[in-house]
């Protein structure tokens, strides 16, 4: 490489590559979750992590990285922050799972009630997929109908064939059920307009997130709750992501949006493993047993509830609550942008390398020579930041992301940026070891 890039010792991914070649005999794709397969990330990469403290990662070779993935999302003020394990480990010395319910489910759902200004009403699962599916399951019963309304521009809503039928990997899925789906767009309300008008008393739910990337124009939601009033839909807010990041009250507060239902999980308890359904009184208690009207199955999972997982949410809220984490994120997540978009410009990159999306979740965007977007460009970025000793497939801040952790990251992007500008000039294929990442929803691999 050129003159002005700092040389590293290459980072040994030996033992991680032994354990992929086992990790792909016993399980499909080599990990339980698709973002975080091989696929995901260059070939040059670690493959499994040891262990995780703050904001620090180590994985399976002992090497050390500064993570901005952070759980998928899932894991905000930092991996095993003390005082979240030390609640667990306490509630789980008084057992985990009774034959009746715990008290505790009483107290996290009065916790997570008293943050929601549009929920009456709660009900915990395991992930985020059971409470989409299950916010759809409502929705349909509350309004007889059967087709579901779901945001084209937003990467993913649940495991659940109303949603992966409606995705290139729709493979298992029968055509019946992939056509009970249809799209509209985000911030374009005409298309959500134009599928009422196709399907005139058909639609039992509008889904969407609040934001990804792009901010909802002005009155983008106003219209939209309107239009599902008018029209007999539920409108259900996806805030899997944007809960507890947004605000603490969930982006439905940070811009005033009053969602029908809404479903929260990754930052609710840190990582450990808990979703939430939350609503309003009347289309919640249609899953429940005080009603005359015809039994919906809503959500029944052994571990929803588990007493840990609820003692973590708990205590995370309450750390939200004393230590104004989202003031923290916004900040780190600000820093953090103008850093890599300042280095970017210096360099003379910053139309091929963008820090897009809002503060406390950041992403990127990385674009070839003729500025079209590049996976290739991507891995190159990631296997950078990688040997630089940075795991960056988002820039996702948490609360243990400190003010060193942004300065060394941002010093580490400007020596990437400066191979990813070689490889502008000169090819990728110089610098890019082996293929590229690919996109989770694929029809084939």
């Amino acid at each position: 490489m050129g003159s002005g890039i700092k040389q590293r010792a290459k980072l040994s991914f030996g033992r991680s590559a032994a354990l992929r070649e086992k990790a792909h005999a016993l399980i499909p794709g080599g990990a339980h979750t698709y973002a975080k397969g091989d696929d995901q990330f260059p070939e040059i990469s670690p493959g499994f992590i040891a262990r995780g403290e703050g904001c620090h990662v180590w994985d399976a070779d002992g090497n050390e990285f500064i993570e901005y993935g952070m759980g998928l999302r899932a894991v905000t003020l930092g991996h095993a922050y003390p005082s979240v394990v030390e609640a667990a480990y306490k509630r789980m010395l008084l057992g985990n799972n009774y034959t009746r319910p715990a008290t505790i489910e009483l107290e996290c759902a009065e916790e997570l009630l008293s943050l929601l200004p549009n929920a009456d009403m709660v009900k915990f699962a395991k992930d985020g997929s059971d409470a989409t599916s299950g916010a759809v399951r409502l929705a349909r019963a509350y309004t007889g109908r059967d087709l579901v309304a779901r945001c084209a521009d937003q990467p993913f809503f649940s495991v659940d064939d109303w949603f992966i039928g409606d995705t290139p990997m729709s493979a298992g899925i029968p055509q019946g059920v992939r056509d009970l789906t249809v799209q509209f767009r985000y911030n374009n309300i005409e298309s959500l307009q134009s599928l009422f008008a196709q399907h005139p008393g058909k639609i039992a739910c509008v889904i969407l997130e609040a934001a990804t990337a792009v901010e909802p124009e002005p009155d983008f939601f106003l219209q939209l709750q309107k239009l599902c009033r008018q029209q007999g839909a539920v409108f259900i807010l996806d805030e899997m992501i944007t809960g507890f990041r947004w605000d603490l009250g969930g982006a439905q507060k940070y811009y005033n949006i009053e969602p029908d239902l809404s479903t929260f999980g990754k930052a609710i308890a840190n990582g450990f493993s808990l979703s939430a359904l939350a609503g309003k009184k009347e289309i919640m208690k249609l899953g429940g047993i005080q009603h005359d009207k015809e039994r919906v199955f809503l959500l029944s999972t052994t571990h929803g509830a588990e007493n840990h997982s609820l003692a973590a949410a708990i205590e995370t809220m309450h750390i939200y609550k004393r230590e104004k984490v989202i003031e923290h994120l916004y900040r780190q997540g600000e820093r953090l942008r103008e850093g890599l978009t300042r280095v970017a410009q210096e360099l003379g990159v910053q139309d091929y390398f963008q820090v897009v999306g809002k503060a406390p979740n950041l992403v990127y965007s990385t674009r070839d020579q003729q500025k079209q977007p590049s996976q290739f460009f991507r891995a190159l970025f990631l296997q950078e930041m990688i040997q630089q000793g940075f795991l960056t497939p988002s820039l996702v801040v948490s609360f243990s992301h400190s003010d060193a952790d942004i300065a060394r990251t941002i010093e580490g992007a400007g020596e990437v940026l400066q191979v990813y500008k070689k490889a502008l000039e000169e090819g990728i294929e110089k610098y890019l070891v082996g293929r590229p990442v690919k996109p989770v929803f694929r029809k084939f691999n």
